[in-house]
């Protein structure tokens, strides 16, 4: 996940190709956070980094790593055309195959630059205060152990990405069902603004007295 503040110009505006680097960097370190913080890997499989001002956890295998890595490149790519709707990370039983959790992040694009080229401007937010917005939403992901139930049966995960009916799909990538929870609750968390995107946060839990999806 190579920096992408390079992409926010002196010139104080800020383009889809921009906002989009910030964006796919954000899910990237938003996705290895949930995976450490929930306990789908083991500990030992996480380097510390500082990002954000903040003590962030990257996965150190190399396979998972590397579907990542593919999987935030595609991610940018709809981002840059204004295609992506929400990315969304369920986390399902390996052993009855339940999903039980969804964390959803769903993208809006700024509507002056809908239909516009990737070189496209808008004014670009305080990069202090776009840092800040996102560390926010990381600090609760970080805080999700205190609010989310225990997770205490081996899980897998998996990427959901929603867009645009008449996007290019990779080969493979194979479609999905929406994995959603039969009785859950949900917790809304923050959202940040690049002034290009903007990306708001919610997570599902399994919650049996809940009175459904």
């Amino acid at each position: 996940m190579a920096s992408s503040t390079s992409s926010r110009t002196k010139t104080g505006v800020i383009s889809l190709v921009g906002s989009s680097a910030i964006v796919s960097e954000f899910f990237g370190y938003a996705v290895n956070s949930i995976l450490f913080q929930r306990g789908i890997y083991e500990p030992e499989t996480f380097d510390r980094k500082k990002k954000y001002g903040l003590a962030m956890m990257v996965t150190n295998e190399e396979k998972l790593r590397a579907y990542l890595n593919n999987v935030m490149e595609q991610v940018q790519n709809w981002l840059k055309t204004g295609q992506l709707q929400r990315l969304v990370l369920v986390v399902v039983s390996t052993e009855t195959h339940a999903t039980l959790e969804r964390w959803t992040f769903d993208v809006s694009t700024n509507t002056e630059l809908e239909g516009a080229s990737a070189d496209a401007t808008v004014a670009a937010k305080p990069e202090k205060e776009l840092s800040g917005e996102i560390a926010a939403i990381l600090r609760q992901i970080t805080a999700s152990v205190s609010f989310l139930p225990l997770i205490d049966e081996p899980c897998a995960f998996d990427l959901l990405a929603y867009a645009d009916s008449s996007v290019d799909v990779p080969m493979e990538w194979e479609e999905s069902d929406a994995r959603l929870i039969a009785k859950s609750a949900q917790v809304r968390l923050r959202s940040f603004n690049t002034n290009a995107h903007q990306v708001e946060a919610t997570v599902a839990y399994r919650d049996d007295d809940a009175d459904g999806a």
